[in-house]
């Protein structure tokens, strides 16, 4: 199947649903966003309530938590960032113990990978570092080279975040036939007060769950009224983080209450993007397909699940 492109500044995007969404000026008023939707949904606006989220997504192949008081949540971060890396994904999630995923919906590889994972439980991976801007009227002086770029997230507005956010989830909608589960951040940018303050908004709109790297972070979402996890794991630096033995140590002392989410990268080695996680993904897919790491469950008795289970819980 081939990528679809994503619009320059200006101009919809070529191939999938386009967004009315304009703001009163570059650093002005709250842009006002019309979310088109497919058949048979009526278009949103910011603040007003949409009328499927929150409800259970169709098709997910995704297993449920089955512990009162605590649940686990192993979610794979940058589908659609390569083709080996997606394909080190779906095996994780098919074959292995992962049982979420998030997608990149403005990389040339988003529309094969979302159309390879339809029925998995898959939430948005929110791109700001690199790539085309999927709202149409992205600020150009917020974009290096017409594209995205992870130096200036931090100066980003709320207001363009939100209007960013609304559209990569419009267009993940329109990819996978399904809505998102939840939100997280590509490279963590929402540790920016600006990002985090504009996804914060845009989760409200859409009621999404949105990924908390701490209690600060979990804090401000919430009073936004946006459910999180409770407790959050992973990392991702010059080695390998999960090894099958830091898994099986994690896992022994997870919190006894509380949602978990476990963050983490399986993947083959990137083929067609420079990554500095890159031979690291194959030692993470090999710990998450382990026998080992199904039977550190087992003994717990934890059925990981998906972020749905956080909207429940909200």
């Amino acid at each position: 199947m081939a990528a679809r492109t994503l619009p320059q500044d200006g101009g919809p995007p070529r191939g999938g649903a386009a967004r009315g969404t304009r703001p009163a000026d570059a650093g002005g008023a709250r842009p006002r966003t019309g979310w088109a939707r497919r058949p048979g949904h009526h278009p949103l606006r910011i603040g007003s309530t949409p009328p499927h989220r929150g409800a259970e997504p169709p098709a997910h192949r995704g297993p449920r938590v089955n512990l009162p008081g605590r649940a686990l949540i192993i979610n794979a971060d940058d589908l659609g960032y390569d083709p080996a890396v997606t394909r080190g994904i779906l095996r994780a999630m098919q074959e292995g113990i992962v049982s979420s995923a998030t997608l990149m919906v403005n990389t040339p590889y988003s529309e094969t990978a979302a159309h390879e994972a339809r029925g998995l439980s898959l939430g948005l991976h929110f791109n700001l570092s690199h790539g085309l801007p999927v709202w149409a009227a992205f600020p150009s002086h917020f974009l290096r080279n017409g594209s995205l770029a992870e130096p200036l997230a931090q100066h980003l507005t709320p207001d363009v975040v939100e209007a960013e956010a609304l559209a990569q989830l419009e267009r993940l909608d329109t990819l996978l036939g399904q809505p998102a589960t939840h939100v997280d951040v590509h490279k963590r940018l929402h540790r920016h007060p600006g990002v985090l303050e504009g996804l914060a908004r845009a989760a409200h709109v859409a009621l999404l769950p949105v990924r908390s790297l701490d209690a600060d972070m979990r804090r401000v979402l919430r009073a936004h009224g946006v459910p999180s996890n409770d407790h959050f794991i992973g990392e991702a630096g010059t080695e390998a983080y999960w090894t099958l033995e830091r898994l099986e140590q994690h896992l022994a002392t997870l919190p006894e209450e509380g949602i978990t989410e476990l963050m983490c990268h399986p993947g083959y080695t990137p083929e067609a993007v420079k990554s500095g996680y890159a031979r690291q993904r194959e030692v993470e897919l090999a710990t998450f397909l382990h026998p080992r790491a199904r039977l550190a469950l087992t003994r717990l008795g934890l059925k990981p699940t998906d972020f749905r289970v956080v909207t429940r819980a909200g």
